[in-house]
């Protein structure tokens, strides 16, 4: 099957965009990990915590909400604006 000049620029122009765009969700990406975070202790769900605790040794296994030991990264400056949170973990 032979395409034709106008074929052949759609897909050169399709790719291309496409590309492009990968390549800015890639940025974006990385400028996510370059930003300042810090852990916030105490308000944790289920079995969303980022890290092992003296309870479990690894990320996912926190069993209950609101755990005083659990904790989750979140952007610097964020725990203090969530209710329950505390940038060290909560003696019980």
């Amino acid at each position: 099957m032979k395409f034709n000049r106008f074929a052949k620029s759609a897909v050169i122009t399709t790719s291309a965009a496409a590309f492009a765009l990968t390549a800015a969700a890639g940025v974006a990406s990385a400028d996510d990990m370059k930003a300042k975070k810090e852990k916030c202790y105490g308000v944790v769900a289920k079995g969303m915590n980022d890290c092992a605790t003296s309870m479990h040794s690894c990320a996912g296994q926190a069993k209950m909400d609101n755990h005083p030991e659990e904790w989750v990264y979140v952007p610097a400056g964020m725990c203090d604006r969530i209710a329950g949170g505390a940038k060290q973990p909560k003696t019980s």
